[in-house]
């Protein structure tokens, strides 16, 4: 891990630092501190050390790939003196549980040999002993609070690798391998720490990322309304507005458990404004957004493309699909 730069912009401290990202290579990452607070805190999301954006189509393979780069992140907090961090869990290309970013702050994974576990999902097969005793002790002292999707548990047939392993690469053989994976490493920290995970609500955000942040960092899970609504006084927005406008990566049958764009639809309709959504692509079942406070969606995408085309256009496709929603609200003005 390496620190490059800092910028500070009223009040607010971003830090620019190197990583390690899912597939072991170094990548630019960051994290900040939050300006005019009480107590210092530090904000990182996980997508950026360990998003599935990271992972090249052509590697994609949760059995491989780690949130070490998450851990590396936490760390740097922690050097620069965070007394609470809050994290974000939003898109992973990762499988690993947590146990990548575990790692990094001084918790071992040993086989039934006592030797240290590899990096990867696959790895928490092998499974046997966790050993505690070199964690890192300034996690005594700092509050860790994780915005997740509350809905995603760990282990189950909704468990984090049948329902999210596909969309990060993995096959029908490698879901279920993973599915056992982390039924090993659920069985275990249930022995070896006395917490069970299985079907803990948040446990298998990211990955499975929850778990690992909330067994051995002692973090609280948070459904990500919940943290993000502290921050912002979106009630105060919603009273003089007559129109809310979200946004998605992909508006699907998902959406509605415990998505941020269904959870502002629902605010919203406690003062009877409609709700429109912008999302990269629509998916499986979106139509059922519509039951959910959600009037009208749209994908950005204007013609066919690829993924890593869609992104590097993202600004200017968010753009025009705003202008054509427009558009068609004006004509919708002059209708009788």
């Amino acid at each position: 891990m390496k620190r490059s730069d800092r910028c500070i912009t009223r009040g607010l401290a971003l830090h620019n630092i190197t990583v390690t990202e899912p597939v072991g290579q170094p990548v630019a990452a960051h994290f900040g501190f939050l300006g005019n607070t009480q107590v210092k805190t530090a904000v990182l999301e996980m997508a950026a050390a360990a998003g599935l954006r990271l992972v090249p189509q052509e590697v994609r393979n949760p059995l491989i790939t780690t949130t070490y780069g998450v851990g590396e992140l936490i760390k740097a907090a922690l050097d620069c003196g965070a007394e609470r961090i809050l994290v974000g869990c939003g898109d992973s290309g990762t499988n690993d549980g947590g146990a990548g970013m575990a790692q990094v702050l001084g918790i071992h994974f040993l086989d039934a040999d006592g030797q240290e576990l590899g990096k990867g999902g696959s790895e928490l097969a092998k499974l046997q002993r966790i050993d505690l005793r070199d964690r890192d002790p300034r996690l005594e002292h700092v509050k860790i609070d994780v915005a997740c999707n509350w809905h995603n548990v760990l282990c189950g047939d909704k468990g984090v690798a049948r329902v999210f392993g596909p969309q990060k690469g993995a096959s029908p053989e490698i879901v279920e391998q993973l599915a056992q994976a982390l039924d090993n490493y659920a069985a275990v920290i249930a022995n070896e720490v006395g917490i069970n995970v299985r079907e803990m609500p948040g446990s298998g955000a990211s990955g499975g990322l929850g778990t690992g942040l909330h067994v051995f960092l002692g973090a609280t899970l948070h459904p990500r309304y919940d943290i993000v609504m502290q921050y912002l006084e979106l009630d105060s927005l919603l009273q003089v507005a007559d129109l809310v406008i979200t946004a998605e990566g992909s508006i699907d049958f998902q959406t509605p458990r415990g998505k941020i764009p269904a959870e502002v639809a629902r605010r919203a309709k406690t003062y009877q404004l409609p709700v429109i959504a912008l999302a990269g692509t629509i998916g499986k079942d979106a139509i059922v957004n519509l039951e959910h406070g959600i009037d009208s969606f749209e994908s950005i995408l204007d013609a066919p493309c690829t993924l890593k085309d869609a992104i590097a256009q993202a600004p200017e496709l968010v753009t025009n699909a705003a202008e054509r929603t427009m558009r068609l609200l004006l004509v919708g003005q002059h209708l009788k």
